[in-house]
């Protein structure tokens, strides 16, 4: 197939179809022609691949090309796409000042055509091409009829990009044709590489985008700043604090002991409207039943033994703010009655008086107790359970989320190292392994106290695995992994079964049998095939 370009000489232009190369065509050395430029593709192939970006690459191309086909001078042009000007982007033969001088605009001088018409422009002899600028003055102490220019066009698909050209020894119009096809098709070898690195960098920013957009979603979703944690288990509580939070909905929060269903009610008030006012905590199981109610509500002077004068109870306390109730499902039954007149009229009276008082309290509950058992039971008021179970929060235990439990344990580590004044600096593999592998039956407060015993036990600014406490202990790490098969310890448990019955029995063969629920004949043949003298087991006189 036939390709088109310029041919400028003899003070004219004109377009020639590109002959193809003769057959078995020699260079100087006597190398097959054919074979130097395959081994000159596959280098530049290789170069093309050794980074990600094109422009650590596109010199070495140059010096490849030089190398290889004996180029005095080879450039690199790229469009600026701001600016639409034309600048060397890599040169060999060139020094600095003159790539600097090597700017042109669409249609200025040879490289300027070449980008505007995307066509090949091949200059058998640079004294004879009147179109050709010089800028970069490299050529200015040559004898200009001993040196020829070739400049290709750099495309990706329809659009040109930049320029590829070299100077040349003068030669006939056939090399010159021969140089021109080498350089197009290391052009179009750059090309494709730039394609493949635009497609490449498109994709990068897409994700970089992708990531920036889903980073503002999330950071866009409420997660109150006083509760550490990422996990996906938390995320539900955390929209049902951004939606509760701006009302004055009763609320319960449900979970484990340890929890930190206090922070939750801590969140809900302080992302209130009455952020500002008081936030009073009662905690229903630590208060006995006889000064619970003097507590919530108060009491008048003389009202009971040591009530020498009035006192306002936690309700009052907590006018205009919120109210947290913990362990609400140890409130007593009097103590529930009195609640629930709180929760449907907003009013009580104190402990031995008489005058009514209105206050203005959202409440919030905690509780750990399975309520519904209690309903069951007769244990805690039906009416009193709807009443407070308007909006249920419940927060999950910590072994549900053991994303968090690193970042929790940070935290905490830095809590201990300043009140201890020991500086932790990291915490080692095995100890994170065992961290992250414990069941947690005491969710985050167990895991604060046992990050506080490691900081106390630390003293290389380490914390390891040895100085967490022996129930997060691994056999791994403590090399006390179980040693012997199935089958043996099968059969010492069973003849510790064996003994143990027998001593129960007093050696009596045909009552530990029974015990044991098998056959006095199989109790003998065990019993035989174990070595257990059975006698030794019998009642002394």
């Amino acid at each position: 197939m036939s390709r088109s370009y310029i041919y400028v000489g003899q003070g004219f232009v004109s377009d020639l179809a590109m002959t193809p190369p003769e057959e078995n065509v020699h260079d100087s050395d006597g190398e097959p022609r054919e074979l130097r430029e395959l081994r000159l593709l596959f280098e530049v192939g290789e170069i093309l691949d050794r980074s990600p970006d094109l422009r650590d690459v596109i010199e070495p191309v140059l010096e490849a090309l030089a190398l290889h086909r004996g180029l005095m001078r080879g450039t690199i042009t790229l469009i600026d796409p701001s600016t639409g000007e034309i600048a060397i982007e890599a040169a060999y033969g060139l020094s600095a000042s003159q790539r600097e001088r090597g700017r042109y605009k669409l249609g200025e001088g040879i490289t300027g055509q070449v980008v505007q018409t995307g066509r090949a422009v091949v200059v058998p002899s640079l004294s004879e091409a009147s179109g050709f600028l010089d800028r970069t003055g490299a050529r200015r102490r040559l004898r200009k009829e001993e040196v020829s220019f070739i400049c290709v066009p750099i495309k990706i698909g329809k659009e040109v990009i930049g320029t590829l050209s070299a100077d040349c020894a003068a030669s006939e119009g056939a090399l010159d044709q021969h140089n021109e096809r080498l350089l197009s098709t290391v052009a179009a070898m750059i090309a494709q590489a730039a394609r493949v690195r635009q497609a490449a960098q498109q994709e990068r920013q897409r994700l970089l985008e992708e990531n920036l957009r889903l980073q503002q979603e999330l950071q866009s979703r409420f997660r109150p700043a006083n509760i550490i944690g990422n996990a996906r288990a938390m995320q539900p509580v955390y929209d049902m604090i951004a939606r509760v939070s701006p009302s004055d909905t009763t609320v319960m929060i449900r979970g484990e002991s340890g929890v930190g269903k206090e922070l939750i009610a801590n969140a809900i008030h302080y992302n209130s409207a009455r952020a500002a006012r008081p936030l009073v905590k009662v905690n229903c199981a630590a208060l006995p039943e006889s000064v619970l109610e003097s507590e919530l509500f108060g009491h008048e002077a003389g009202a009971f033994t040591g009530a020498l004068r009035q006192r306002r109870g936690r309700f009052e306390l907590a006018h205009s703010g919120t109210i947290f109730l913990d362990e609400i499902g140890d409130l007593p039954p009097t103590t529930q009655v009195l609640l629930l007149r709180v929760l449907q009229e907003r009013e009580f009276e104190r402990v031995g008086g008489s005058s009514t008082i209105r206050v203005d309290v959202r409440i919030i509950t905690a509780t750990n107790r399975n309520l519904e058992q209690f309903l069951t039971a007769g244990k805690f008021r039906e009416d009193l359970y709807y009443r407070l179970n308007v909006v249920p929060i419940h927060v999950p235990p910590l072994r549900e989320r053991k994303t968090d439990i690193p970042l929790l344990a940070d935290f905490f580590i830095e809590r201990y190292s300043k009140s201890m004044k020991k500086p932790i600096r990291r915490i080692s593999t095995p100890a994170i392994d065992m961290l992250t592998s414990y069941h947690w039956p005491g969710n985050v407060r167990e895991l604060e106290n046992c990050i506080e015993r490691a900081v106390l036990l630390s003293d290389d600014s380490v914390i390891h695995g040895h100085h967490l406490p022996p129930t997060l202990q691994t056999q791994d790490a403590t090399g006390t992994a179980p040693k012997g098969t199935l089958q043996s310890s099968l059969e010492a448990l069973e003849r510790e079964l064996l003994v143990e019955a027998l001593k129960r029995c007093r050696g009596n063969m045909a009552q530990a049998a029974r015990e044991l629920d098998i056959t006095e004949r199989v109790m003998g043949l065990r019993v035989r095939r174990f070595g257990v003298d059975w006698r030794r087991f019998r009642a002394r006189a």
